[in-house]
């Protein structure tokens, strides 16, 4: 396969949400819940997610759908989420005004929202084998009288 733009295959596509008015660890939490899943099965976890970034992430999913079956000539059924993040953006400061005339400031983060998609079955995850248990020897300690 050759390589395009962004490190991306023949197979992916990506796209990308800029700007969510959310801060990126709650943005962390819907992403993780649909990282490595076929898209039919990630549009319905995030249509029945109860967090309030999860439309954001829905469109954003549904836009990279549309960017691979339009540009790519993908079949949807064959995509699943090969990547997912989100980062930070601009976080931008405003002041509330406290007792004594002091000020308390306020941070208003916002994020990024990147997701590829790729064409074919999902990786099937490594599974390490279990490590076996040793037994540890006791020791046994001699007390000196003096």
């Amino acid at each position: 396969m050759t390589e395009r733009r962004y490190n991306l295959k023949d197979n992916q596509v990506r796209a990308f949400n800029k700007l969510i008015r959310i801060s990126h660890q709650k943005l962390c939490l819907v992403t993780d819940l649909i990282r490595g899943l076929p898209v039919a099965r990630a549009v319905e976890v995030l249509k029945f997610s109860k967090k309030r970034v999860a439309g954001e992430v829905l469109k954003t999913l549904l836009s990279a759908i549309a960017n691979a079956e339009h540009n790519q000539k993908l079949a949807a059924d064959s995509l699943y989420v090969k990547e997912i993040w989100a980062g930070k953006a601009i976080t931008m400061k405003r002041m509330m005004p406290g007792p004594r005339g002091s000020a308390k400031p306020i941070l208003k983060p916002f994020s990024n929202l990147t997701i590829v998609l790729e064409s074919g079955a999902p990786a099937a995850k490594a599974v390490k084998p279990a490590k076996p248990k040793v037994e540890k020897k006791e020791v046994k300690k001699t007390v000196k009288k003096k």
